[in-house]
């Protein structure tokens, strides 16, 4: 029998719940349980594909397609799992179920309510994931903050699971936010008693409350909240802000989170085996040489647009010795201030994935500088189809080469629509999506990063490598270094000659984990470490030990 933890917030969002969901399944996989996630989110958009990143950050595409919240990220890289569309379910999607399903007359010409019919719905969802997974246990987040409005079906529907299945098999968690006043020098608990009365008035007494603050929460305030809030005090949980989020596993275990867990659902009490998690912890605490490594993008910004990029780029580093250190560089200022004046100092770059026509100027710009500098060049998905166009133009001569995304009636696009897509005006859901298998040339740096020849990575986009250029710009030094099975897509190509100058058309990022980094990323940080730049020396101990 599956149980369910269920993972709600409270006083205000962005308080880690997703870091947390995270961290609750990696505790429990160190058990030797299965684990499945489910994030619940109460926004009205179907999915967040067509959203803006500076409104939800990233999209995170799993194995099947799915476009999800960037929490599923955080989901696969802590519990080492491969997600499907089953582990992201909207407010859209469940008021398009249910509007759909009373057009085809399946309500018997009943009144639509929100209960039961779309609390029912989200309950199905919920179990579904638990029917096809069959996982020991599935850990559920509920996206916003108790007492949203378009959250409320949501924090029912949880309610309503535990009389489904039962209190036994259920375990309701509290993620909420104790204030700190500088005037009084003191945390406020007041806030969180308010978010639990809240909680409680929709019918979910919380099992256990983890106190987000900057600091840790003491005894004192501790037991304040168990008395106010009916929680046992060794539920109330302190969660300070740590220096890592990779930290927040091992703080859960040591706060006895994942004991409780294991107690009041009636888990097997086994050791939890956290080794190869701590062994990460240990080595991102120590004292490492810097890289540093220019990000050059559309949506800077806000960095949560590149949450698994600046990631994977972190898991890299870790496994090479090297502590991160990324610029963030808008494209457009590439095209106003240079290449050589914002990459100068880069060891590495990287031109990560977008839509649109801004700053794609700065971006070939971007490009034709790493490649004439021998600066090290990882482009992913757009990245790598504008490291096509500046060698069209540059090294072929072809000055008006371009993509369609920026110039529909361009006469020589060396990126054009993926075949069947030409004619195609809906935006959700409608490009290259999920996990492709991808055949990688004998010889080149890729094949020789992955140490294999057929590899599955996921996509995300419409536009593609056009074969009318195939031939000349191979000729020229670009080379198709990885295809489809069949040959007809390019989706890798690198410089012949360069350092490490690789484009991907797929997004690796989405596969690194801390403990395995992505094979592109673990290459591209390697060489990148050995570059030497301006006013920089060699580490001749390093070199010694070599």
């Amino acid at each position: 029998m599956t149980k369910f933890i269920f993972v709600t917030g409270g006083v205000v969002s962005s308080l880690g719940k997703g870091i947390t969901v995270a961290s609750i399944g990696r505790m429990l996989k160190s058990r030797g349980l299965t684990v499945s996630v489910l994030k619940l989110d109460p926004y009205l958009n179907v999915d967040p594909g067509t959203m803006s990143p500076y409104q939800h950050g990233e999209v995170f595409v799993t194995i099947d397609g799915s476009e999800t919240d960037l929490d599923l990220g955080h989901y696969e890289r802590f519990i080492d799992v491969e997600l499907t569309e089953l582990s992201n379910v909207t407010a859209g999607q469940i008021y398009s179920e249910v509007i759909s399903n009373e057009r085809a007359g399946q309500y018997l010409g009943g009144t639509i309510q929100t209960v039961p019919h779309v609390t029912n719905l989200i309950k199905d969802r919920v179990l579904r994931l638990a029917e096809k997974s069959q996982a020991d246990v599935v850990v559920v987040e509920v996206g916003g903050t108790v007492g949203d409005i378009e959250g409320q079906p949501f924090i029912e529907a949880i309610r309503q699971v535990r009389n489904v299945v039962g209190s036994e098999d259920t375990y309701y968690i509290h993620v909420t936010l104790l204030p700190y006043l500088g005037a009084t020098g003191e945390l406020k608990t007041k806030p969180t008693q308010h978010s639990v009365h809240t909680l409680r008035g929709m019918g979910i007494q919380p099992n256990a409350i983890l106190c987000r603050a900057d600091q840790t929460v003491n005894e004192s305030e501790r037991q304040k909240i168990s008395l106010y809030c009916d929680v046992a005090a060794n539920a109330v949980i302190s969660l300070p802000t740590l220096a890592s989020v990779y930290e927040v596993p091992l703080h859960l275990e040591a706060e006895g989170l994942g004991d409780i867990l294991t107690e009041e659902l009636d888990l097997p009490k086994i050791k939890p085996d956290l080794d190869s998690w701590r062994a990460v912890v240990r080595v991102d605490e120590e004292e490492r040489a810097e890289i540093d490594i220019a990000l050059v993008g559309k949506y800077v910004e806000l960095q949560d647009s590149y949450l698994s990029v600046v990631e994977a780029l972190r898991h890299a580093a870790l496994h090479n010795d090297r502590k991160i250190n990324i610029h963030w560089i808008a494209a457009e200022d590439v095209e106003t201030a240079g290449a050589d004046q914002l990459l100068g100092s880069a060891h590495g770059i990287i031109v990560p994935g977008g839509f649109g026509k801004r700053g794609l100027e700065g971006m070939i710009a971007t490009a034709r500088y790493a490649r004439s500098a021998g600066v090290p060049y990882l482009g992913l998905c757009l990245g790598m189809q504008i490291m096509v166009i500046e060698y069209a133009r540059n090294e072929l001569g072809i000055s008006d080469a371009t993509s369609l995304e920026i110039d529909p009636k361009a006469e020589n696009p060396v990126i054009a629509f993926m075949p069947g897509q030409e004619k195609l005006h809906s935006t959700g859901g409608t490009m290259r999506l999920g996990a492709y298998p991808c055949v990688l040339k004998r010889g080149t740096r890729v094949h020789d990063a992955y140490g294999q020849e057929t590899v599955h990575e996921r996509h995300r986009h419409r536009y593609e490598f056009n074969n009318e250029y195939r031939i000349q710009l191979e000729e020229a030094g670009l080379i198709a270094s990885g295809t489809s099975p069949d040959g007809s897509l390019v989706e890798v190509t690198e410089v012949f000659g360069h350092p490490f100058m690789v484009g991907s058309q797929f997004h690796p990022e989405f596969a690194s984990r801390p403990e395995r980094p992505h094979p592109l990323f673990n290459e591209f940080i390697k060489v990148s470490r050995g570059i030497l730049r301006e006013g920089g020396q060699h580490d001749l101990f390093e070199e010694e030990g070599s």
